[in-house]
């Protein structure tokens, strides 16, 4: 159930001639919604005023003091049904889905990942379905590049077939079949960005496959020891959390009929194998950060790396508007300016 309830504002009708908006995270505790509510406070809604947003999560989300708008933080899960349609109530112009169990805890994990990951997404888009007459709100929903799986090309395209071999990818493809069949029935105007791997994320490591990436970068220039369980020559496709967010307010504004059926967009980002990200550690950090790098192999997760991809060619969300850093050095200077204060860890 949603906790705080709070309801009012003018009709949705109004506030688009108006030009203002009013918003809906979901997921707003994790990292990227917290950063991507940071962003909406500063930057509005792709220059339109926002009039109210709403922060929901299953914990409570952290307080937004610099907006200049109406904010409301909700504790809901998804998951329930009840909750779902209490987050839509007062129709939200742009609802942000980012609620999920990670990679990891969903393969860990069958039917949490399926609770939230598949059921929550079909509880949140009947509630729209069901919010009333007239009601078609942009839904961006984050996917990832999990709903691929091998064997893979030496560069994913977009016709490439969503054939997932993990249970999170599985869900993550439901999902956006969903958001597409929902949209194609006229109920919202759906767009689902895959995801990279974002890094470096900041913070404390979560139960993604993926976390070694970020450990093995965002340690290192604390000055704190990381766990490398798989080789160098190990490749994937990374984007940082600041063109993650980049990403979702893009997606936000995109014109429905330039995407035509096809609502699920892989976004840019940087190809690179963990070799090269040591040496981007190297070039930012200096040699005391890589020496912090303790090589551990590890079976379990070098299987499961072993069947992700490692590079795509983007050029239909390129040509939409999407960008992300063109080298992996962009995306480590991009976690010392955005977490680290830009100071005291750059090698000179």
């Amino acid at each position: 159930m949603v906790a705080e309830e709070e309801r009012g504002g003018r009709p949705l009708g109004e506030r688009v001639r108006s030009g203002s908006v009013r918003i809906l995270i979901v997921g707003a505790a994790g990292m990227i919604g917290r950063k991507l509510a940071e962003r909406l406070a500063v930057d509005g809604a792709a220059g339109r005023p926002i009039t109210h947003l709403t922060l929901a999560d299953v914990v409570e989300p952290l307080p937004l003091p610099a907006a200049a708008f109406d904010v409301r933080a909700a504790v809901a899960d998804v998951a329930d049904p009840v909750a779902a349609r209490e987050l839509v109530a007062d129709r939200p112009d742009v609802v942000f889905h980012l609620a999920a169990v990670v990679s990891g805890e969903a393969e860990a994990d069958f039917d949490k990942g399926y609770r939230v990951n598949v059921d929550g997404t079909r509880h949140l888009l009947e509630a729209v379905r069901g919010a009333g007459v007239g009601y078609r709100p942009r839904l961006v929903f984050s996917s990832s590049i999990a709903v691929f799986g091998p064997p893979f090309p030496d560069v994913i395209g977009d016709d490439h077939l969503a054939a997932p071999l993990t249970s999170y990818g599985t869900q993550k493809a439901i999902a956006e079949l969903l958001v597409s069949d929902y949209t194609r029935r006229g109920f919202l105007d759906g767009v689902s960005i895959r995801l990279p791997t974002i890094c470096v994320r900041p913070g404390k490591p979560n139960k993604a496959a993926s976390g070694f990436f970020s450990s093995i970068i965002r340690e290192p220039l604390s000055g704190l020891e990381a766990v490398l369980p798989v080789p160098d020559d190990a490749r994937h496709w990374f984007a940082s959390p600041r063109a993650a967010v980049g990403f979702l307010v893009r997606a936000a504004s995109l014109d429905g009929n330039a995407l035509g059926d096809r609502r699920a967009l892989t976004m840019p980002g940087v190809s690179a194998t963990v070799g090269e990200m040591i040496e981007s550690l190297r070039r930012v950090g200096g040699d005391e950060a890589v020496e912090l790098i303790r090589r551990v192999p590890d079976e379990a997760t070098m299987r499961i790396v072993a069947g992700w991809p490692g590079r795509f060619d983007t050029r239909r969300a390129r040509g939409l508007g999407f960008e992300a850093e063109a080298d992996f050095d962009e995306i480590v200077r991009a976690h010392v300016e955005d977490e680290l204060s830009g100071i005291g860890v750059v090698a000179a």
